[in-house]
């Protein structure tokens, strides 16, 4: 049997390292993309490349998607003899997701295909969906513990979705500078 008692929320530790998390890889991708022109934010390595304008894109997918997911899972009643399944703690999965060292083709949802229309408007998306998502962190009472969402590489808690969905944005934000570094990248003014 499970009920909700007010201490199967986040500590207050937890809600600050997600928050924390979530602030500052929007701020990081703000950062990044601050200024681009045209040409720089859609310039790509090669054919296989995602351009700085899809990766936001793709950002911006994820962003609505992974918390989507976490809402799924927090439909489902909790179920605290579930947490021996969840294996991996909260800053594996932020280390696992944001590694660029192994490369993983998203799925065909996930791809990038100009569907807000224009690049302000992909940004402007973003920026709206993660405002929102740390407001509910900051103020949620869901049991975000004993909720879980299941992926290729395991269960997670709803909690570590979010995480997740912090740490994948961290992922392409870093893509994106490889883009921004790559020497035919094209310079301001030319």
């Amino acid at each position: 049997m499970s009920f909700n008692h007010p201490d199967a929320g986040l500590t207050e530790a937890e809600r600050k390292y997600a928050v924390d998390l979530l602030q500052e890889t929007k701020n990081n991708l703000n950062k990044k993309v601050k200024g681009l022109t045209p040409e720089q934010l859609n310039f790509k390595a090669d054919a296989t490349s995602w351009s700085v304008a899809e990766c936001v894109e793709h950002i911006a997918i994820s962003e609505n998607d992974l918390f989507g997911f976490a809402q799924m899972g927090l439909k489902e009643p909790a179920d605290p003899s579930k947490r021996s399944e969840v294996k991996m703690t909260d800053d594996a999965i932020v280390k696992m997701i944001s590694d660029r060292s192994a490369k993983v083709k998203t799925s065909e949802a996930f791809e990038p295909t100009g569907k807000f229309g224009s690049f302000d408007a992909t940004l402007d998306e973003f920026k709206t969906k993660r405002d929102n998502n740390i407001n509910y962190i900051k103020t949620t009472s869901d049991d975000l513990r004993n909720h879980y969402n299941d992926f290729p590489f395991g269960k997670i808690d709803t909690y570590q979705t979010i995480l997740f969905m912090a740490a994948h944005s961290k992922r392409h934000t870093d893509q994106i500078d490889e883009v921004i570094k790559n020497p035919n990248f094209p310079k301001k003014g030319k």
